[in-house]
């Protein structure tokens, strides 16, 4: 049986001398005369001198700066701190640096097309003439520019080309419906819209033509919208004067690289717009800006992904999740992205480790729930297919289990480096994650990324080890917000990060760090189960859950109730043909008395039709937690931003009738 903490893998001295992050340890002590003896040495000097840190990262990987910065840090308040003042850079044209004649930029599949190549010739050349024509249309710096796009090509080369001359990017996938999308972008006002007439998913098709058009509707502020007939090639666009066609803005005569200007932007100005899952109310529109972007996904990528030009990345995602970014980002380090549009169980559950195969992916990146339907499936991926290329994989988007961690080495191959990562939207990237130079740990990531000062906090904001606390962060990255969009002042972003700690960022998770450095992230802390004084991450019941067939889903929150008092219920989708007798109920608590403590067992389990979701597949603890205390369900949760909106129906009505506990 796997324990949590089990030593699963150690780096060879080949593996650790190969790394990027060594090739960087090498480099600080050549031209820095800085020598650190191992990782841990490393980060420690990372988040005190962060001057000396954040501006080695700008030399080592040669960012170009039309104006260069007058110093690395100028105000080093958080929020408020003023990175590289003076610079002025562009994200999209460090991606197109790496045109490479007769090279390949990406790689695409979808249900309904083989996997197929995009050369750095076409890529970058769309780009510059997609860009080109913007202009011509009026588009300007600081514009917003929506996408309605699957993970496909033309979304990078759209991203590319918008960030290119200056204009704001914004993307959600088109498996939202249009209230969901207007709900993120109506606050934004965006000039340009691009769109597609729909989607497959799971071998069905999936019309967006009214969807494309409640949108076209609603926003005055559009003034081009470009089309794509991405479903049925010939699928009339939306009407409208100022509706054009992909193709046609493509029908344009190449632009040369030397005979394109990319825009010269101040570091904090704004490179693209990302949401939250807005549970409890309007997504927050989160704003990055183009040189904290920069500097932190070559961090990320580099030293945290270890991923190393000319090699095939993947990860499984949409254009509607942060990650998408980071897989676009990956061209900046000369990587070759990946990309797969679908359901990633079909036509058959290992269709992405035949992908993989195929396109002799180096990495490979998924979330534990994708590993669990593997497992259900009995898919041995290591036993069908070579896989002699892939060196990482990263787990990531929910806690990752011991026996998740420990699933990679039976199922997959036992020399590989397991890089689970957490981080989040708000900075877009990881706060903690992968280290290609340390063992790998069951249940463990291995260690806090570069950069970020992650500690536990305790009630009394006190950093504690071996205990579980807040997720803090303790200095600025440059990565952080600019700031939310339409919130003069910044007070929605100073309430949602620093009200807690002042001048710390409290990300809202809840965290542990042992003495060694490994982490765990142990789910969202505002939807932290508090029973007697002591916390329980509700990743740990859902992963004793997961060895029950009989439960398919499960959502359990905690209530604080008057006079000390509490109520915690279990709520659990079950399969078909399964009932909640007092047989499984038996079994479910003496597994989680077994597994965890006698505080781990709900007061009640209760059978529910469907468990409620966000769009991007997080289980919406925290909203029905508040609609179970007597909060309004319309100042409880934002029906828009769910994946399934008639699961609350169970949960209003069971907290009309209920007679479990007492809110008197």
């Amino acid at each position: 049986m796997i324990k949590e903490g089990d030593l699963l893998w150690t780096p060879s001295a080949d593996w650790v001398a190969n790394a990027n992050v060594t090739a960087f340890m090498n480099w600080l002590q050549a031209t820095r005369k800085l020598e650190f003896a191992d990782y841990g040495e490393l980060w420690r000097w990372s988040v005190t001198d962060l001057e000396s840190f954040w501006g080695a990262l700008w030399d080592y990987f040669s960012i170009e700066a039309s104006s260069p910065p007058t110093c690395v840090l100028g105000a080093r308040n958080m929020p408020g701190a003023q990175w590289f003042p003076g610079a002025k850079l562009n994200y999209a044209q460090h991606v197109l640096r790496q045109e490479r004649a007769g090279g390949d930029a990406l790689l695409y599949l979808s249900e309904n097309a083989p996997l197929t190549a995009m050369a750095w010739e076409a890529l970058a050349g769309q780009v510059r003439i997609l860009a080109t024509q913007l202009r011509r249309l009026g588009v300007k710096p600081g514009d917003r520019v929506l996408a309605y796009l699957p993970n496909i090509p033309q979304a990078i080369i759209a991203l590319l080309a918008t960030t290119s001359i200056g204009a704001v990017w914004a993307s959600c996938s088109p498996d939202f419906g249009s209230h969901g999308v207007l709900d993120r972008v109506t606050q934004l006002a965006p000039k340009v819209l691009f769109c597609v007439d729909g989607y497959r998913y799971g071998g069905k098709a999936f019309d967006r033509r009214g969807e494309v058009q409640e949108i076209i509707d609603a926003l005055d502020s559009i003034e081009h919208v470009i089309h794509l007939p991405y479903l049925d090639p010939h699928s009339p666009a939306p009407a409208g004067e100022r509706v054009r066609s992909w193709e046609s803005l493509l029908d344009h005569p190449p632009v040369p690289a030397d005979g394109f200007a990319f825009e010269p932007l101040p570091f904090d100005h704004p490179l693209w717009i990302l949401f939250s899952s807005g549970t409890t109310g309007l997504p927050k529109a989160i704003v990055h800006g183009h040189g904290g972007i920069l500097l932190e996904m070559h961090k990320l990528l580099a030293f945290h992904m270890d991923i190393h030009p000319g090699e095939r990345s993947f990860f499984f995602t949409t254009t509607g999740w942060m990650m998408w970014n980071v897989v676009a980002s990956s061209l900046l380090v000369g990587a070759c992205p990946v990309l797969y549009d679908g359901n990633p169980a079909y036509p058959t559950p290992d269709v992405l480790w035949k992908m993989a195969q195929d396109c002799g992916a180096a990495f490979f990146g998924a979330s534990p729930t994708y590993v669990d339907i593997m497992d259900k499936a009995g898919i041995v991926p290591g036993a069908r297919y070579d896989l002699s290329k892939l060196r990482a994989i990263m787990p990531a988007g929910s806690p990752v289990s011991p026996e998740c961690t420990a699933w990679f080495y039976d199922n997959v191959k036992k020399d590989l480096w397991i890089a689970t990562g957490s981080g989040g939207t708000d900075c877009c990237t990881g706060f903690v994650g992968g280290v290609p130079t340390l063992p790998v740990h069951a249940g463990e990531i291995q260690a806090p990324s570069l950069g970020v000062a992650a500690a536990a906090f305790n009630e009394r904001g006190e950093a504690v080890v071996d205990e579980v606390g807040e997720l803090v962060i303790t200095a600025p990255l440059p990565s952080m917000p600019v700031g939310f969009w339409n919130d003069p002042g910044q007070v929605r972003y100073r309430e949602a990060y620093f009200e807690d700690f002042p001048g710390v960022w409290r990300h809202g998770d809840f965290f542990r760090i042992n003495a060694r450095g490994g982490c765990f992230v142990l789910g969202r802390s505002d939807a932290t189960l508090n029973r007697q004084g002591v916390r329980i991450g509700t990743a740990e019941i859902y992963r004793a859950l997961a060895a029950l067939d009989e439960i398919e889903d499960a959502l359990i929150v905690n209530l604080d109730l008057p006079h000390n008092q509490f109520f915690m219920p279990l709520f659990v989708k079950l399969r078909a043909g399964v009932q909640l007798d007092a047989a499984l109920v038996q079994r479910i608590n003496t597994l989680l008395r077994k597994e965890y403590t006698p505080r781990h067992v709900p007061d009640r389990i209760i059978a529910v039709p469907a468990i409620p979701a966000t769009l991007t597949g997080k289980k919406m603890e925290v909203p029905v937690r508040k609609i179970l205390m007597g909060i309004a369900v319309e100042k409880a949760v934002n029906r828009n931003a769910m994946a399934n909106p008639q699961a609350l129906d169970f949960f209003i009505d069971y907290a009309k009738t209920q007679h479990d506990y007492s809110l008197g």
